[in-house]
């Protein structure tokens, strides 16, 4: 869910504050009066918007998801290139990736509800990949929900290690991501070939 022009400036305020504070916290570790703090509101405000922690999370997370959408843009064609894509998003923005992962973590084994936005991106990007599957462009030997998941961890693997480059001197760190993208790059592109790439490249 994307902000609109003319949105509400105090409910806007609340779900900035909040992305930070489950960022930080995870669901059951994030406080209302933190978050209302933050967003220099109160808390009885937070609650006049949202009804409780999950569902202000869940719209947080929502709206994650479609700032990675429009950021890495899947394209079944070029697999290998939106995995460099979701590792530059997450590699930018760590504390957005320990947001998602908060929830599949404190939310798994909760009934989805209907229109589940997670549910939904998987539904749709797997309708994606089958499609190309049929289509010729990507090997239909695969379920295109593991081609997902594989694609998606390998992309987001240096993600959770957000730490990585602190060992190394600041004037390489842009060599050092470029290198962990390079690799991301290829080991995607072992598994699934970009549709334009030469046959004969081992799965």
């Amino acid at each position: 869910m994307t902000s609109r022009p003319g949105a509400d400036s105090t409910r806007e305020r609340i779900l900035t504050a909040a992305m930070a504070e489950f960022s930080r916290h995870g669901i059951a570790g994030a406080r209302i009066d933190r978050i209302a703090k933050a967003a220099r509101t109160s808390k009885e405000r937070v609650y006049a918007y949202f009804s409780g922690k999950e569902d202000l999370y869940r719209v947080v997370s929502e709206r994650e998801l479609d700032a990675v959408a429009d950021a890495t843009r899947l394209d079944p064609r070029d697999l290998p290139e939106y995995a460099g894509r979701v590792h530059d998003y997450f590699a930018a923005h760590p504390e957005r990736h320990r947001l998602m992962v908060w929830g599949r973590l404190e939310m798994s084994g909760t009934p989805a509800s209907v229109g589940d936005p997670l549910q939904r991106t998987i539904a749709h990007k797997v309708k994606q990949l089958r499609e190309a599957q049929e289509a010729g462009h990507l090997d239909p030997a695969w379920d295109p929900l593991d081609v997902l998941a594989l694609v998606n961890e390998i992309a987001s693997a240096w993600a959770g290690w957000p730490d990585a480059a602190d060992a190394v001197d600041p004037s390489e760190r842009g060599r050092f991501w470029a290198e962990r993208r390079a690799a991301v790059v290829a080991a995607v592109r072992r598994l699934f070939p970009a549709a334009s790439a030469e046959p004969g490249t081992e799965r």
